[in-house]
């Protein structure tokens, strides 16, 4: 059964910052899909309001943070592309040092 995560983050507040942001995503490295898909994350998301950025993952039985952000570490193109996207990003206010992505609660589902 897959599950689901939601993240956020933000972007620094600069228009340039954000649109060059926005072009990287329109043709990501093919490392950073393969690392991604690798990790058991089956489909990912991300939107994008002013300078708030949350992004839904949707990811396998097998998928760990642990494990994605331990082979991330090993990776030197992964690690190339996360130098290059935090030049645009900026912790949010509640981030601990060094932290990006937060995970955010959920706190409302509709039942069917």
């Amino acid at each position: 059964m897959n599950r689901r995560f939601c993240l956020t983050l933000d972007l620094k507040d600069d228009p340039t910052l954000i649109a060059d942001y926005k072009r990287h995503h329109e043709k990501i490295w093919p490392e950073i899909t393969r690392s991604i898909r690798d990790s058991g994350i089956m489909d990912m998301e991300i939107y994008l309001l002013g300078t708030r950025m949350f992004m839904v993952l949707e990811v396998n039985q097998n998928f760990s943070f642990e494990a994605k952000a331990a082979a991330d570490r090993l990776s030197p193109k992964v690690q190339q592309w996360e130098d290059l996207m935090w030049r645009f990003q900026q912790p949010l206010p509640q981030a601990a040092q060094g932290e990006k992505w937060m995970l955010m609660e959920r706190i409302f589902k509709l039942k069917s």
